[in-house]
């Protein structure tokens, strides 16, 4: 009878969180097939394959508590207790570190805050779309300081003992906690395919409209089609510039074989019609330049309409776009553009980039390597030198990843090397712990070598 209870419960879990993965996904993928249409409408240029999976992988994010429900539910009874002793310290260690992080962004940002009409609807707006990306950003601090607190517990408590003399090894007393981490590593992953670099984006763009300032996505951004000889000059791109929104204060320099000087094409603002692939400029001057001639200046405004240039918006603000802020389908994208235009844009801040997309969640999985072999303990004393310890590795971990990724953006540093390196490095070292613990051999000779007060 108790095994009926205890199996109805499980499958009841797995339902309520199937039911909710459900509800959320009707909810979200929606707007997000509608969102990826608009920019596959407005962006004639983007690649169609990765803007198309994002619907996908919102949906699997969606339904990812419902595979750790099962994996819960398929458990053993001591998996599952190790399990719950992680998850509630780990959920106030990450509403702790938000409150924290809310704490000190509020005091960087009250100030434009209170320019706004809303004061309380701003402040909403502005962290509901930036959830994604502080999500990212705290998972694996909280996996840290949840698995030093539970599995430091566990161990001063003698429950760690128990277990091992009940049979079982290291390796299966932490086998729930490596799987906690390829769950928070895989719904890292989904947000930072196109989620969490979205929303860091956004910041100043939710900035400006709160203090009522012209939002942009773009400002004072330089392209060059070399096959035409032509040089643009945008001072501003708006907010939904690919539906229609005229750019700003346009300046376009046509040049002949030579390199002289042949054209330069001012407009206050240009609109680009994503039907006709024509542009019409608004307030536009035409200079026309011949050598030993004073240039002769046109301002027909009939000529500037549908015209028939082949740069699309999308080409023009590709080398004013920040690559930290850019997901992965945003990037395939550049990469297709760079490749095809022949854009004199570095590639290697994209590149980089590009790699650190899939790098950055598998900071988490390094840090469950780092952290759990720090936490437990055998001995009576306090387990202050290994909290230390993984406390230190982890910060080490951040410092070495943002020197890594300056370097490659830099282009010094080969990409997947700048994007991987901080990440396989710290995971050897995980290992390397790991396998100390587990064949006996104590951690805190390693210890005493860096902290001779250990």
């Amino acid at each position: 009878m108790g095994s009926l209870s205890r199996n109805f419960r499980f499958l009841s879990l797995v339902a309520v969180l199937a039911a909710a993965g459900a509800a959320l996904c009707v909810w979200l993928v929606g707007p997000e097939q509608r969102a990826m249409a608009e920019q596959l409408a407005g962006f004639p240029d983007s690649d169609p394959f990765a803007h198309g999976l994002r619907p996908w992988v919102l949906a699997g994010l969606c339904f990812l508590p419902m595979l750790a429900g099962v994996a819960y539910a398929c458990a053993g009874t001591m998996c599952r207790y190790v399990v719950r002793q992680f998850l509630g310290i780990f959920a106030i260690s990450l509403a702790a570190l938000f409150s924290i992080w809310l704490l000190m962004d509020l005091s960087d940002n009250i100030g434009d805050f209170r320019q706004s009409a809303s004061l309380l609807r701003t402040m909403a707006v502005f962290y509901a779309s930036r959830a994604p990306a502080i999500l990212v950003l705290l998972l694996p601090y909280s996996l840290l300081l949840a698995l030093l607190y539970s599995m430091g517990k566990l161990s001063t408590h003698r429950e760690i003992v128990a277990m091992i003399q009940s049979g079982r090894g290291v390796i299966g007393i932490t086998l729930p906690l490596i799987l906690a981490g390829l769950f928070c590593t895989l719904f890292s992953l989904g947000l930072n395919f196109h989620w969490a670099p979205v929303a860091e984006g956004t910041v100043d763009d939710l900035l400006d409209r709160a203090t009522g300032k012209q939002p942009a996505e773009a400002r004072q951004v330089l392209y060059l089609n070399a096959d035409a000889r032509r040089l643009w000059m945008v001072g501003m791109f708006p907010p939904h510039y690919e539906a229609g929104a005229p750019l700003k204060n346009i300046e376009v320099t046509t040049t002949d074989d030579a390199g002289f000087l042949r054209e330069r094409l001012s407009a206050a603002s240009a609109v680009w019609n994503p039907k006709t692939h024509l542009w019409s400029f608004e307030s536009a001057v035409l200079a026309r330049f011949k050598a030993g001639e004073p240039p002769r200046f046109e301002e027909d405004p009939a000529a500037f309409s549908n015209v028939a240039w082949p740069e699309t918006p999308l080409q023009l603000i590709k080398p004013g776009l920040n690559a930290a802020f850019l997901g992965m389908p945003d990037l395939q994208t550049w990469f297709a553009s760079h490749r095809r235009n022949h854009s004199s844009a570095d590639p290697a801040p994209y590149r980089t980039q590009w790699h650190y997309r899939w790098a950055l969640p598998f900071t988490c999985l390094v840090t469950v390597l780092l952290a759990t072999p720090l936490a437990i303990h055998f001995a009576r004393r306090a387990p202050a030198g290994g909290v230390f310890f993984a406390v230190l590795l982890s910060a080490l971990l951040m410092l070495i990843s943002s020197i890594s990724l300056a370097l490659g953006e830099a282009g010094l540093v080969p990409p997947m090397l700048a994007a991987w390196f901080p990440n396989i490095l710290f995971a050897l070292i995980g290992l390397y712990l790991y396998r100390r613990r587990i064949t006996g051999r104590p951690i805190y000779q390693i210890l005493a070598r860096v902290l001779p007060g250990n």
